[in-house]
């Protein structure tokens, strides 16, 4: 080569380069908005982007066609307070002391993402459902806002008297007007849809919905008209949280702010029915996941199998906002930055360490004696579950006598709690309140229901071993104190909501207690 051909190619490489690194550098520089949106108890499979036929849900779906569906998240804890803990601090539930329960107070030591983001120059904000329920105490005499300012001023008709007043899109609207100087926002849009209680029939007479349309009614209900009513009226309501994503999103692309949010789209645990919401079994567990970022995401409409946690969450979030965890006062997380995700265009399986998550519980409702939970660690990897149950001699739904608390009064529980009259339908009784062997192990893949337990199979014993001795070890390694040989410490939290307390007792002594959340024909004498 020439001397001056040198030069001249020298030159050009130096000038690309330097366009590449100027290109490189504003992208790291360029913080993104967050819009973290969270349905109040949906099970993953309840999403037209996974092929649900008879919920529609257009914009959960386009933010997956226009980004990445994730076909394998999880919650640490498939309860809302202890849901909303994990992502807010990047830690699982039995690593968050008192957070690990439902109704607790929450702990000061732990600063969430959005308390460290709104340090750094982020307008910080939420509407409806935050971190609840529970107690926030106050930091210099004000009161924490654990996911921001609260902006729920604006009010709507409801189309039903199951579904909430709060107009979560013109709340949003609220919330952007609100900002100075262009800062990059976070807001977490906190839906309290699906949760009950539901208008019975709304769905078919608001959202013109058929019994038929429901393609399969899981094998541990009956298949009867009023089951698949109440899925219905489940459906309806996540539709209605689905219309405000929607709108959010047309608010962000009409202020030219879309390309650069990153929209992420969620559940806190799995549907409000018997054997799901509060266990800790495929369906509990397993979330929808959808995440959009226009500029920032490669390779849109990508199915990610991955193996992602909720403690996943506030590590990607302070990343991509340029905020150092610990040195803004974060405890240490154990999740593990999405980006590696975002950054490529793979579909599939990304990154091989991926390929496993742990969930559990401690105490989420009342009703026990003593104030006593339902202890429960797993560990999902690849196409098995395997469960360990601390304490098989409680019962894992909440106590007969007292209504089965930790489960949600419905349709569905009502006709399941009825089943157990009759030997020919006892089993759907069994499956959602009676007790439970000390290990349980399903081949989720054919058996996504957990109808079959594996874990006495000879066959299986050396992989239940396996995934007992990595789950232990795990957990050891993140000082759960289930595992170190002191869980009793979750049953002597406080209850927040002092009516709580003690409610067996009191129960048994004949005093009235507030348990709403169930029907009055759910307790058994």
């Amino acid at each position: 080569m020439k001397y001056i051909d040198f030069l001249r190619f020298a030159t050009f490489l130096m000038l690309a380069l330097l366009v590449l690194g100027c290109r490189e550098s504003e992208k790291v520089k360029t913080r993104p908005n967050i819009l973290i949106a969270i349905m109040d108890d949906a099970t993953y499979a309840h999403l037209g982007a996974y092929g649900c036929q008879w919920v529609n849900t257009p914009a959960f779906d386009r933010v997956a066609r226009e980004g990445i569906l994730f076909s394998n998240a999880y919650t640490p804890n498939a309860k809302c307070a202890p849901s909303r803990a994990s992502i807010l601090t990047g830690r699982n539930s039995w690593q968050l002391e008192e957070a690990a329960n439902h109704w607790c107070y929450f702990p000061q030591k732990f600063k969430t993402y959005t308390e460290a983001l709104a340090d750094h120059g982020y307008h910080v904000g939420y509407t409806a459902k935050g971190w609840a329920p529970g107690v926030v105490g106050e930091i210099n005499g004000k009161k924490r806002q654990l996911t921001g300012q609260p902006f729920n001023k604006r009010k709507t008709e409801a189309p039903t008297t199951g579904i909430s007043g709060n107009d979560y899109a013109a709340n949003f609207v609220d919330f952007l007007e609100a900002r100075t100087d262009n800062e990059p926002f976070c807001f977490w849009y906190g839906s309290t849809e699906p949760h009950r209680r539901y208008e019975y029939g709304s769905g078919i007479k608001k959202g013109k919905k058929k019994l038929q349309d429901i393609e399969k009614v899981y094998s541990f209900w009956p298949d009867n008209d009023t089951v698949r009513t109440d899925l219905l009226d489940y459906a309806y309501e996540i539709e209605y949280f689905d219309q405000h994503l929607g709108k959010m999103l047309e608010v962000l692309e009409e202020r030219g702010e879309l390309k650069n949010t990153l929209v992420v789209v969620t559940a806190d645990n799995g549907m409000p029915f018997p054997r799901i919401k509060g266990q800790e079994y495929e369906l509990s567990n397993h979330l929808p996941l959808a995440i959009m970022w226009q500029e920032g995401i490669e390779g849109s409409g990508r199915v990610v199998e991955d193996f992602v946690s909720f403690i996943d969450f506030a590590p990607t979030f302070t990343e991509l906002a340029g905020v150092k965890p610990e040195a803004s006062g974060m405890q240490a997380m154990e999740g593990k930055s999405l980006t590696n995700i975002f950054y490529t265009d793979k579909s599939g399986a990304v990154e091989a360490s991926r390929d496993h998550v742990l969930i559990g519980k401690e105490r989420h409702d009342v009703g026990r004696p003593h104030d006593w939970g339902y202890p429960i660690r797993g560990i999902v990897k690849g196409d098995y579950l395997y469960i360990h149950n601390f304490e098989p001699d409680r019962w894992p739904a909440g106590d007969p006598v007292t209504g089965y608390l930790n489960c949600d009064g419905s349709p569905t529980k009502t006709v399941c709690l009825n089943a157990k009259q009759d030997t020919t339908t006892y089993a759907y009784w069994q499956w959602s309140f009676g007790k439970r062997p000390t290990e349980e192990l399903y081949f989720i893949k054919d058996d996504p229901e957990c109808l079959v337990n594996l874990s006495e199979d000879a066959d299986h014993s050396d992989l239940k071993a396996s995934l007992k001795k990595q789950l232990f070890a795990e957990l050891k390694q993140q000082s759960d104190p289930r595992i170190l040989g002191n869980g009793e410490i979750f049953d002597t939290y406080e209850y927040a909501n002092k009516s709580n307390s003690s409610f067996y007792e009191r129960f048994m002594q004949g005093e009235k207690l507030n348990s709403g959340w169930v029907n009055p024909s759910d307790f058994e004498k």
